[in-house]
């Protein structure tokens, strides 16, 4: 097998609206939500970052300037901080894009679905293989879930869907896929009925993708919900080349729910020495 190429892009479609979270998204993307005092973006954006990646794609739409904002410097921020003597706020401020890396946004000028954001970061990924990072699905784990793509990316020559078992009765929330012995996709269905549903095995929020997907996205219709589904142009792909599932090692919060929004927060609040103790009080007292 020839050696693959390196992934260096990573897709982050930020566009949608996050109306389960209204009226706190209503003038803020849902991106910028914090898990404690960082927002859900730069854990994604960080993921990859250890991932390897050095241009950063955001696939946005009206009101999420201020992801751009987030990921640009702050001349007057910075100097108040050097003048004020804080140095540690100053480092992570300055530390939270790596000079090598580079970020390109698009507009999304209309919502037609996954697979259309994704079709709009053709022009800045080229042919290369890239990641898409949904930031609403956090996983928090030694090594990052790109990370751990990319390892078998680099063992397969293919693309590979982060996957995970969920509830049967959840599976109309998600891409489900049946595979074969190796890991291999047979089939992806786009949020079946449990009844209809072949297997329980769900892709959730991180994909590794050959160039050859924006093809099969070109030419896939609106599918379910009226979108241009991105399992749809997977499905697709399918026909043409191998695809891969891969069973992430550690723990996903869907931070699209306000309960896995919540989950988050306590857990990586847990982790501040700083809190955890008062925390851990508060928390025992509600109970």
């Amino acid at each position: 097998m020839p050696t693959p190429k390196p992934v260096r892009t990573a897709v982050f479609p930020v566009a949608g609206r996050g109306t389960r979270f209204l009226p706190a998204t209503k003038a803020m993307p849902k991106e910028m939500l914090p898990i404690v005092d960082k927002p859900l973006i730069q854990y994604a954006v960080e993921e990859a970052i250890e991932a390897g990646v050095t241009r950063l794609v955001f696939i946005t739409g009206s009101t999420k300037r201020s992801i751009e904002d987030h990921f640009d410097r702050d001349p007057e921020l910075e100097r108040a901080l050097d003048s004020a003597g804080k140095q540690e706020l100053l480092a992570i401020v300055k530390g939270i894009l790596p000079a090598a890396v580079s970020c390109v946004y698009i507009r999304q000028g209309e919502p037609l679905g996954l697979g259309h954001a994704v079709l709009c970061a053709r022009p800045a990924v080229g042919d290369e293989p890239f990641f898409v990072h949904l930031p609403d699905d956090l996983i928090r784990a030694d090594k990052g879930c790109l990370a751990q793509m990319r390892d078998a990316y680099l063992r397969h020559g293919a693309s590979v869907l982060a996957v995970e078992d969920v509830p049967r009765e959840r599976t109309g929330s998600y891409g489900i896929v049946d595979t074969d012995g190796d890991s291999r996709l047979r089939k992806i269905v786009e949020k079946p009925a449990p009844e209809r549903a072949p297997s329980t095995l769900a892709v959730v929020g991180r994909y590794l993708l050959t160039p050859a997907v924006f093809d099969t996205l070109q030419s896939t219709g609106r599918g379910a919900g009226g979108e241009i589904q991105l399992t749809d142009g997977i499905a697709a792909l399918m026909a043409r080349e191998a695809i891969y599932a891969f069973r992430f090692a550690g723990r996903r919060y869907d931070c699209g729910s306000k309960l896995g929004y919540i989950q988050a927060i306590i857990d990586f609040a847990l982790d501040d020495p700083a809190i955890r103790a008062p925390l851990t009080q508060h928390i025992a007292g509600k109970c």
